[in-house]
Order: structure tokens, then sequence, then C-alpha cells
């Protein structure tokens, strides 16, 4: 209960306060290129139910890799920049007021990789609502780049970079707690902030979860 109340003022309280921020990317997103200003994808919620998430849309309308690497030539200017920053996530206050998810979770994954997550795994991770940022989140900040450098990025998401996230999925729903969260949240501020430091911590967790 307490979770849920903050997740309710926390994100009605950020739509209030980035409202003009909002609408200042809406208008970016709109001139830099056809197509939605949101970007709505079906994901996997808490208890398996599906809903849709709401991002900016940071890419042109082009078929593609399920998966993002920073050399995907359908990422905008705009986009490119969203993406890095992560304001691109923002309208998902949208979803966390809605109660589809909440301000920290394991982040909510397209059914065909949730199919790829052990079963045991899936039904515990699945107890909880998905969330904008978990350790996963600040440890794979730069998961694109990452995935730029693979041969195959899609493979090497699936083989390298899932099973990792599954570890640190479970290690947040085993430990949650209200204090956490918190941390998670300061956390996940200072990343953004400061996307050159915080490295080392990163790594650390990172090796954790291999």
């Amino acid at each position: 209960m307490i979770k849920r109340l903050l997740d309710v003022a926390g994100s009605a309280a950020g739509l209030l306060l980035c409202a003009p921020v909002l609408l200042a990317i809406a208008i970016a997103v709109r001139l830099d290129s056809r197509g939605p200003v949101l970007f709505r994808q079906e994901r996997v919620g808490r208890h398996g139910r599906p809903f849709r998430i709401h991002k900016f849309r940071t890419m042109r309308v082009a078929p593609g890799p399920a998966v993002t690497s920073d050399t995907d030539d359908r990422i905008t200017r705009v986009g490119r920049f969203l993406r890095a920053s992560k304001l691109d996530e923002l309208p998902q206050l949208y979803d966390v007021l809605r109660g589809r998810m909440s301000l920290v979770g394991p982040r909510p994954e397209v059914p065909r990789y949730v199919d790829h997550w052990p079963p045991a795994a899936r039904d515990r991770i699945l107890t909880v609502r998905p969330g904008i940022t978990d350790p996963a989140s600040i440890v794979y900040r730069n998961e694109s780049a990452e995935l730029a450098r693979a041969a195959d990025p899609e493979a090497h998401y699936l083989t390298v970079v899932v099973p990792r996230k599954v570890r640190l999925y479970l290690d947040y729903v085993e430990s949650a707690s209200l204090r956490g969260d918190l941390g998670i949240l300061a956390r996940t501020l200072y990343a953004v902030a400061h996307p050159a430091s915080d490295a080392a911590a990163a790594r650390r967790e990172l090796e954790h979860a291999k």
C-alpha cells in the first residue's frame, strides 16, 4: 500500500512538474520526423497481464530488428538525445499513475523475450509491478552501446543480456523494500545526471549478475 501511494504521488507530481518538458519534447519529436509523438508497445505486466507501455518515439517508423543498438539508422536526431538522457521514458509516469507500472520494479519486457526467462524466475519476477527503473536499468543504462559491438545484437541480447537481467530482477524482487526503492530512485537520478560516473559500481553489479 505504501509503495502504491509513493507511485501515485511521485508519478502525479512528476507529470505536473515535467509538463513543460513533456510539451517541448512532443513538439521536437513531431518536427524532427514523420510519425506519432508516442511509441506504444505491448509489454508483460504483473501476473503476466499484457499492457501498452508509452515512450516518446525515438526512431523512424520503419521495419528493423526488435532490439536497438547505437548504430541503428532508424534512430532520429532528437531520438538519439532522448535515448541518451532517458527522457524518452517520461511518458511512463502515466503508466505508473494508471497502476500498470511502478516507479521502481523489474523493467517490463515484450512477450517474446519473457518467453526466454526460466519458468520459475518468470513466475517470481511477475509477482510485482514492472518499473520505470531498477538495478538492471542502472547497470545496463548503456545497453545499446554494448549491442552495437555485437556481431548479432539480438542473439547477444538473448544469450548474454537477458540471463543477467533475470538475475538482477530476481535479486530485486527478493530484497525489495521502500528504503531500497528510494535508493534506486536516487541512484537512477544520479546516473542520468552524471552519465560518465558510477561506471565502477555498474561493472561490479554486472559481474555479480554473470
